[in-house]
């Protein structure tokens, strides 16, 4: 098993104690960058002799060794992976007829045993030499995918350029790592309407990382993506009928003194409640206002999101209730910490925030996995229904005795609900806060949730770790059923 430590909240694997040759380059080749993602001497090659079938264009069989691709399967740890990489020195690792026959024959293998598939692009895209034949291989290639989608979990890692339908093919996996030097992009930026490279790098990593949900890290260096990808390999289940569950190497029962200074930091207290302090957080550039990633909690892997501003965004919203469909295909339980006051209000939110609140709302409420609720703040109106609330199927739902259970801050309702008294008082300002008393009194604080049955129970900070544990062990047996139907509309 990997040597595993803590940087700063993040989870590293020590690959040379694991006898992992890793590279000084700067680029690696395909084969380097397998044999540097694999266990040291684990990698078995499959279609080798695989070449590409055209002839226009002058192809011949010595210009395409392996079709541009090298496929086989090896070990991360103690677990099977599967594993494609393109090869960008063949035909700028274009993808043709052959090529795409030999990543979909990876996916049926993947598919059939229950593995991983490790995706590593560097891609020119559609090889223009081989025409309908290679537009046709793009689609296979989409197909295998998306039937392995909540099947068997799909990881890529970007290299070099991923364009065109190459692009799509990155989406189409549950999670996409990419190097600084790497380019994404369906239409170049060259061809967007009054827009040059020069102007905006759309195809960038930086833009891509920040301003798109496609890419879930950009990495500094090949090396480094390939060490998340092994990371990330070993907190996730093989398939969706796996577990993941390791030895726990830290005390379940350990309090966390001062934790709640942390309240409106859902990011370090995720860090300070999980095994060893280790989080692997995913899309950190993008959509800021949440935080998603998984922690283990006495050792099982636990997918986890919260606020991280107090204001829910659309892309916010989208982002988690995509994480919070992956946890639920791969029977991963799901942790939230909330602190929420309501909607980002902007005329740029208002088209899309309805509809991002709406699949958050779907999301958690389909989701049928053991799920706990934290409110360490505010959790007002609907943005906090959406946040897995009671109502909307968290099994338990805990708060610190700060937090604020209420349809809207309670000075906002005082001057709604009391509107005549206030007006018609001497001293405007002091009937406000009278009638704001009143409310957080009333109607506003997790005691009175509580009362309600809305809130299970108010825990000391300290005791946040061990109390959702055991909130998860008590779940661990949960079955819950749905109406019989195939998926959800949206």
């Amino acid at each position: 098993m990997a040597v595993c430590f803590n940087i700063a909240g993040r989870f590293f694997i020590n690959l040379k104690m694991e006898g992992i040759k890793m590279s000084d380059k700067l680029t690696l080749s395909a084969r380097e960058r397998i044999a540097s993602l694999l266990d040291d001497l684990s990698f078995v090659e499959i279609g080798s002799m695989v070449t590409a079938r055209a002839t226009d264009f002058n192809i011949t069989p010595d210009r395409t060794p392996g079709d541009g691709v090298v496929t086989g399967y090896g070990v991360v740890g103690d677990k099977l992976v599967y594993v494609y990489s393109q090869d960008a020195s063949v035909l700028g690792g274009s993808i043709g007829e052959m090529h795409a026959k030999k990543i979909a024959a990876l996916y049926d293998m993947a598919t059939k045993v229950g593995a991983p598939v490790v995706g590593l692009i560097d891609c020119s895209g559609l090889r223009l030499e081989e025409g309908t034949d290679a537009l046709t291989a793009f689609g296979r290639i989409y197909k295998k995918s998306a039937l392995a989608s909540g099947v068997i979990p799909q990881i890529a890692g970007i290299f070099g350029n991923c364009g065109g339908g190459a692009a799509v093919l990155a989406s189409l996996a549950d999670f996409t790592f990419m190097t600084k030097g790497a380019k994404v992009f369906v239409n170049s930026p060259n061809a967007l309407s009054e827009n040059y490279q020069e102007k905006l790098d759309t195809s960038s990593a930086d833009y891509v990382g920040s301003n798109t949900s496609l890419v879930d890290k950009v990495c500094d260096s090949e090396i480094d993506v390939i060490t998340e990808i092994r990371n990330l390999i070993t907190m996730l289940p093989s398939n969706n009928e796996d577990e993941a569950l390791v030895q726990c190497t830290d005390e379940i029962n350990r309090t966390i003194p001062g934790i709640e200074g942390f309240a409106g930091d859902a990011r370090a207290i995720l860090q300070n409640i999980a095994d060893d302090n280790m989080f692997v957080e995913i899309k950190k550039d993008y959509a800021d206002d949440v935080v998603a990633g998984f922690i283990r909690l006495n050792g099982a892997t636990i997918g986890t999101v919260g606020n991280q501003a107090r204001l829910l965004t659309s892309e916010g919203a989208a982002k988690i209730s995509r994480f919070v469909s992956f946890c639920d295909s791969f029977s991963i339980p799901v942790l939230s910490i909330t602190d929420v006051s309501g909607f980002a209000a902007s005329v740029a939110e208002e088209k899309h925030i309805a509809v991002a609140a709406g699949h958050l709302a779907l999301s958690f409420a389909d989701a049928t996995v053991p799920k706990v609720s934290l409110i360490t703040g505010d959790a007002f109106g609907s943005a906090y229904v959406v946040m897995n609330s009671r109502s909307i199927g968290a099994d338990v739902v805990f708060a610190w005795p700060k937090a604020r259970v209420a349809m809207m801050d309670s000075e906002m309702a005082a001057k709604i609900i009391c509107e005549d008294a206030i007006n018609s008082a001497d001293d405007k300002v002091a009937a406000i806060k009278e009638a704001k008393a009143r409310i957080d009194e009333e109607q506003a604080s997790a005691l009175q949730a509580a009362r309600r049955g809305y809130v299970d129970d108010i825990i000391e900070p300290d005791a946040t770790r061990k109390r959702v544990i055991a909130a998860f062990e008590m779940l661990a047996t949960k079955r819950e059923e749905r109406p019989v139907k195939k998926h959800f509309t949206f």
